[in-house]
């Protein structure tokens, strides 16, 4: 998002160039690409990679997607195997996650006139390739390209060199990226390389990180807390009678966590659509349905698919971009996770914390229990068997009934009786009184 606003609104000044500055040990495959893609769409010979330190992963993968590269003395430039953590520590990932990797440096290489094989054994450690010079050319080739040239091509090798052996990953300084055809120059600045390429009478924009982007970055690393806190806090309030605090900082929580997702652009208005459905739908279920049933379910999942989706940007994974997979999987067991500890939080909530409130927050309290209470039958003293009265109101089958100048409570054997039917005490059981219409 950051790049994509950096290039907004200039990308359509025809003369300007844009130079990235790097400094990076690089991130998420996924991120990388996005930023390639970005990169690839601005006009052809627009954009140069400016390494001013290090420009390692997928910074070399953004570095060689510009159509230049530049790099300072004593800076490097390479090794983009893909790797993920476990337990053990980084583990570099298989052929299957290299091959998608691979084709995309072979894209950019091609595209920008880099060496292919060189820039393909960035990802690859089991790629050997050969610095081979023959009378009229000189190539760089993988051991497999080479062993597959004819008799007649290897009797015109005249040397074959060894650049990158197997069971390693090209990382190249500016001096060996200058030497392999990546790097065009060495500069100390931006301003030397500027002059250098006979450019003059420029004016440099320098584009920095806004303080809304820098919060943005926070939001993203804190999501999965503020997703856990937000769902407690909502759960919370719909066990709770009344609306107050949980509501509000339940519906803040998830509105940070979405809103960003959106300002990344990861989310939309489809996963925006997801979120409202499903708290309608839970909102139907607790108000206005009892017990808990279809409506319940469907608005948890449609939640659940909202959150999920608004942390990638993709629905279904791509076979051809398998870290895809992971980041779908990733995402659901932190949703779910999240889920699973919200609802143990606000349990623990409504268990311990708000009763032991009363203690802290003044109010107006019941002095006494109901320890010694007892219920008595008031009503219907003054009734007895056989009493007659009229009905005030319809008794369907209970109502109300005027019987020896007092209106009582009453219901019927069971039939349904007009107002204003005249009627007679048929049983008095503690406090309930039936009553039977008088024959005429």
């Amino acid at each position: 998002a950051y790049i994509k606003r950096a290039l907004r609104g200039i990308a359509e000044d025809s003369t300007a160039l844009f130079v990235f500055e790097m400094d990076t040990y690089g991130g998420r495959v996924d991120s990388a690409l996005q930023i390639v893609d970005t990169l690839v769409n601005i006009p052809k010979g627009r954009t140069i990679a400016f390494v001013s330190k290090k420009a390692i992963s997928a910074g070399a993968l953004i570095a060689l997607a510009c159509n230049d590269l530049v790099m300072r003395p004593s800076t490097t430039i390479g090794d983009c195997a893909p790797i993920t953590f476990s337990q053990e520590g980084p583990k570099v990932m298989g052929e299957k996650f290299q091959s998608p990797l691979r084709a995309k440096f072979r894209s950019l290489a091609r595209r920008n006139n880099y060496p292919a094989a060189l820039a393909e054994s960035m990802v690859t450690a089991e790629m050997a390739v050969y610095r081979v010079e023959m009378p009229d050319k000189v190539e760089f080739m993988d051991s497999l390209d080479f062993d597959d040239l004819s008799k007649e091509q290897k009797d015109r090798v005249v040397s074959k060199k060894t650049v990158v052996a197997k069971g390693e990953l090209l990382t190249m300084d500016n001096v060996e990226a200058k030497d392999f055809g990546f790097s065009r120059m060495t500069s100390e600045s931006i301003d030397e390389m500027l002059d250098t390429m006979g450019i003059s009478d420029y004016e440099i924009t320098r584009i920095e990180e806004q303080w809304s982007e820098s919060l943005v970055r926070l939001i993203t690393k804190l999501s999965p807390i503020l997703l856990m806190i937000g769902l407690a806090a909502l759960y919370t309030e719909f066990k709770a009678p009344g609306f107050g605090v949980p509501g509000i900082v339940g519906i803040i929580c998830l509105a940070l966590v979405f809103f960003n997702q959106y300002l990344v652009g990861l989310a939309d208005y489809t996963e925006l659509l997801l979120l409202v459905l499903g708290m309608l739908l839970l909102a139907v279920e607790i108000f206005v349905l009892p017990g808990f049933g279809i409506a319940g379910i469907a608005g948890i999942t449609l939640i659940c698919i909202g959150m999920i989706l608004s942390f990638q940007d993709f629905v279904l994974p791509d076979p051809s971009l398998p870290w895809q997979k992971e980041l779908l999987l990733k995402n659901i067991t932190q949703v779910l996770g999240s889920f699973v500890v919200a609802f143990v939080v606000a349990m623990g909530f409504l268990r311990y914390v708000l009763p032991s409130m009363s203690r802290v927050v003044e109010g107006p309290f019941l002095g006494t229990t109901l320890a010694k209470s007892h219920a008595d039958v008031m009503q219907a003293k003054a009734v007895h068997v056989g009493d007659r009265g009229m009905a005030m109101t319809f008794l369907r089958p209970s109502g109300k009934v005027g019987i020896n100048d007092d209106v009582y409570d009453v219901v019927t054997q069971g039939g349904f009786l007009e107002k204003g039917t005249l009627v007679e005490v048929v049983e008095v059981k503690g406090n309930i009184i039936v009553v039977a219409k008088v024959a005429a």
